[in-house]
């Protein structure tokens, strides 16, 4: 088969980088963060059932700061794995094409998983007795 004048495939140089583009990326990273996060829940699982002396060593690590953070990051992967999976649904049924919708919609992906890390944390830390 010839290679004459065949169309070549746009790259990521052609298209102006937008919202829609980033949530797409987002979500496959997300869903990866939240791979290494289920790891994490079966290894602190796994030390709860453990003993007490095990389990002690891995709350240590949780409640470090590197810890808290690894968590606050993975609480976001959540919500916002949660909200582009919603928003893709609504695609799956044809919907939000209009470019501008689609745009809105993947800008709220990022305005609800911020707003819900937020609001579970804020929970937690209320239901501990810390706030």
């Amino acid at each position: 088969m010839s290679k004459g004048n065949r169309p070549l495939s746009p790259h990521l140089q052609v298209y102006r980088w937008g919202a829609h583009m980033a949530v797409s990326i987002l979500h496959r990273a997300t869903g990866s963060a939240l791979a290494v996060g289920a790891v994490l829940l079966t290894w602190w699982l796994v030390a709860l059932a453990t003993g007490h002396e095990y389990f002690a060593t891995v709350q240590g690590y949780a409640d470090s700061l590197i810890g808290q953070l690894v968590l606050f990051g993975i609480t976001f992967a959540l919500m916002q794995h949660l909200a582009s999976g919603v928003r893709h649904l609504f695609m799956d049924m044809g919907r939000l094409y209009d470019l501008k919708v689609n745009t809105l919609s993947a800008q709220l992906t990022f305005v609800f998983s911020i707003l819900a890390t937020i609001g579970v944390w804020y929970a937690g830390y209320k239901v501990m007795g810390v706030l």
